[in-house]
């Protein structure tokens, strides 16, 4: 009898070798008119992390241990918007700063090269698995190059646009934000790196340059920590960011 009638896997799929290169559902097989139950579980179970990493917390107080570790100091901040539904319903209070945030950053006010930004975005989960691992491999290229880094900011629910206003109260030249992307059925853990150069308030994407899919089965930390360091290299070295900023880096080599 027919593999696919038994809803046996089809060994003859030609996308089946694809399988060990992606996460993404291709050759799953079928039973009569519908999927195999197993791949049908995984579905679901997929959409239950997805949906669980859209609603995790931020651990900003586990996340500041750790970097204490790494001798780097932490701020802990908060946008406007209140709580996880309100933010997932006003996007627009989650690029504002609360006052008492607003305060602490001019109070911590400097003559900065580089800030950090960690907020949990669409995947606290993410943020808080990973963030740290490519900071750490980050900060020893930027010391090397010399540039000076004010504190860690670590916003909770934050949008990418609150960056724009944490790094002009600050005084920093540049900003990275490593915020939680949007979780997909294959990927409930991945962050997004956003670059700006000269940020202040009012800016838009155009003005910001994006590493995504950062996570150990996508861009490891290692070699995401080197992109970001490379534009941010070229954008101190232009003075711009944004999509006239191009990465002529070529291919990473894992």
């Amino acid at each position: 009898m027919d593999k696919l009638i038994k809803g046996l896997p089809n060994t003859d799929d030609p996308l089946n070798s694809l399988k060990e290169f992606t996460a993404a559902r291709i050759a799953i097989g079928r039973t009569g008119v519908s999927i195999p139950t197993k791949q049908s579980l995984d579905f679901n179970l997929a959409h239950a992390h997805a949906r669980d990493a859209v609603y995790s917390i931020l651990d900003a107080d586990g996340l500041s241990d750790k970097l204490k570790e790494l001798e780097l100091s932490t701020l802990h901040l908060h946008s406007k918007a209140e709580n996880r539904a309100q933010y997932l319903q006003r996007p627009d209070l989650g690029r504002k700063l609360k006052k008492s945030s607003a305060q602490k950053l001019a109070d911590n006010a400097g003559n900065y090269d580089v800030v950090i930004i960690i907020a949990d975005g669409l995947s606290a989960t993410a943020v808080n698995e990973h963030a740290v691992s490519v900071i750490q491999k980050l900060i020893p290229l930027l010391s090397a190059a010399k540039l000076k880094l004010a504190p860690i900011c670590l916003i909770e629910q934050g949008r990418v646009a609150s960056g724009d206003k944490i790094s002009y109260l600050l005084n920093a030249k540049l900003s990275v934000m490593l915020i939680g992307e949007r979780p997909g059925l294959s990927a409930a853990d991945s962050i997004g790196a956003y670059l700006t150069y000269n940020p202040k308030p009012g800016l838009t994407d155009e003005s910001r340059n994006c590493i995504s899919n950062i996570r150990p089965k996508g861009l490891p930390p290692k070699l995401a920590a080197e992109k970001i360091f490379y534009l941010i290299q070229e954008a101190f070295r232009l003075k711009l960011s944004g999509v006239v900023l191009k990465d002529n880096q070529g291919l990473l080599n894992g």
